[in-house]
């Protein structure tokens, strides 16, 4: 009975953890009343109040408003995951093609296999 207390506990924490990153999100990021961001992502007021208190959570089509909106992965919007990488990464790739990003990801799995052999 104790193991499901410490994974209840655990969710608790992280469904209150979520909902402080997605109000950071909200007011210093976006920049928006909460009504606003509620409207955009299809949730009332209320219930995205609730989320951002941690007693709630949104759904997929949410998470995706909210992901396109702020330029965040879901995984950062759920589990808090650095996404700056992606960000960054984003920004370089927008200088090639798309053959010469295959490239590129050939030779990466190439020196990754040469490491793993050496």
């Amino acid at each position: 009975m104790k193991k499901i207390n410490e994974k209840s506990d655990l969710e608790k924490l992280e469904q209150i953890e979520r909902g402080e990153r997605i109000k950071f999100i909200r007011e210093q990021e976006l920049k928006m009343s909460k009504l606003k961001l509620a409207k955009e992502i299809g949730v009332s007021g209320q219930f995205l109040g609730l989320v951002e208190d941690g007693k709630g959570n949104l759904v997929y089509k949410s998470i995706k408003k909210l992901r396109d909106l702020s330029g965040h992965s879901a995984d950062y919007i759920l589990y808090g995951l650095d996404d700056s990488i992606i960000n960054k990464t984003k920004d370089l790739l927008k200088k090639y093609n798309e053959k010469q990003i295959l490239n590129v990801i050939d030779i990466i799995k190439n020196v990754t296999l040469f490491i793993e052999n050496n």
